[in-house]
C-alpha cells in the first residue's frame, strides 16, 4: 500500500470491522455519503458470530483487528458490529488515539430524535437483544422512553442466502414482529447490520406508520460529522472502479459471493489474512 505523508492525514482510509459480512451495509452507506473516502474493511469470518462469545473474548478480538487496521494508517475506526460495539468501545478508545465509533449510539440517537410517542422497538440477534445494549443507549438519552425488543435470528441467514425478498421471509418477519406491531411503537431500530436487506418485508410487518432506523445510515452520518469537525474529510476525488480494500480471516470466495448482495457490486480486492 502507498505510504501516506504524515501531513496529509485527511487522505488516509477509514477502517471498518465486523464479525463477518453484515458490516458491509455500513460500508455501502459510507461509500454513498462519502464517495471520496477510501475504506479498509475487515470481516472476522473465521470467528463469526461474536454474539455467543464472552465479553473478554470479544474485546480481545476487537483489539487484534484494531491493531491490524491501525497498521494500515487509518484515520478513524468504525466498529460495524453490534456485539463488539456493545462491549469493546471503551477499551478501544483507551488504547487508540483516533476517532472510534460503533453502530449502537448513532441508531439510538436517531430513534429518540424521530419518535413522538417515546415508544421504540429494537430487533436484533439473540446476543444483541440479551445484551440490552440498545435499551441502555436509548434510556441514557431519554430515561422515559419505552423500549420493546425482539430477537430475529433467522433474518441473518435469509439475508446472506438471498432469500430476503421471498414469501418465506415475509411470513417469518410477520411472525417475529406481530407482537411489536401491537405495542404502539413509532420507530423500529434495525439492530443488526444484516437487517437493512430485509427493510421491505420488515416495513410490511410493522406498517407504514413505523419509521425504520437503519444503524448503518446513521453511523455513516456520524462518521461524516466527526470527520468534518476534525477537518479530516478527504477533499480529493477517488479514481478507479474500486478504491476500497477488503480483508477476511477465512472464506474469501464465500465472502465475495455474499458481499455482492450487500454492496450491489462485485468485489475485486478480498484478501485472507491471519491475525
Amino acid at each position: 500500500m502507498k505510504t501516506i505523508p504524515k501531513n496529509d492525514e485527511s487522505s488516509r482510509p477509514i477502517g471498518v470491522f465486523d464479525s463477518g459480512i453484515g458490516g458491509l451495509t455500513v460500508v455501502k452507506e459510507l461509500s454513498r455519503l462519502l464517495p471520496n473516502e477510501k475504506i479498509i474493511y475487515f470481516g472476522d469470518t473465521a470467528r463469526v458470530p461474536y454474539g455467543n462469545k464472552s465479553k473478554e473474548t470479544i474485546i480481545h478480538y476487537s483489539l487484534q483487528i484494531a491493531y491490524f487496521l491501525l497498521k494500515k494508517k487509518i484515520k478513524m475506526l468504525v466498529v460495524a458490529c453490534n456485539s463488539a460495539s456493545s462491549v469493546s468501545l471503551p477499551t478501544l478508545k483507551r488504547h487508540f488515539h483516533i476517532p472510534i465509533i460503533g453502530v449502537i449510539e448513532p441508531g439510538a440517537k436517531s430513534a429518540i430524535a424521530s419518535s413522538s410517542k417515546n415508544k421504540i422497538g429494537v430487533i436484533g440477534t439473540l446476543g444483541t437483544v440479551s445484551s440490552l445494549a440498545y435499551k441502555k443507549a436509548l434510556k441514557k438519552i431519554n430515561r422515559n422512553v419505552k423500549v420493546f425488543q425482539q430477537a430475529c435470528p433467522l433474518f441473518v441467514p435469509l439475508a446472506e442466502d438471498g432469500w430476503n425478498k421471498t414469501k418465506i421471509a415475509q411470513d417469518i418477519s410477520d411472525e417475529y414482529l406481530k407482537g411489536l406491531a401491537n405495542k404502539g411503537i413509532d420507530g423500529l431500530i434495525l439492530g443488526c447490520t444484516h437487517y437493512p436487506l430485509l427493510k421491505n418485508v420488515i416495513q410490511k410487518s410493522v406498517g407504514k406508520n413505523v419509521g425504520l432506523i437503519d444503524s448503518g445510515v446513521e453511523t455513516a452520518k456520524e462518521v461524516k460529522r466527526i470527520l468534518e469537525k476534525k477537518n479530516l474529510l478527504n477533499r480529493h476525488k477517488q479514481t478507479g472502479r474500486n478504491h476500497s480494500v477488503f480483508f477476511v480471516s477465512d472464506f474469501p470466495h464465500k465472502f465475495k459471493e455474499v458481499s455482492q448482495r450487500f454492496l450491489s457490486k462485485e468485489l475485486t480486492h478480498v484478501h485472507k489474512v491471519k491475525l
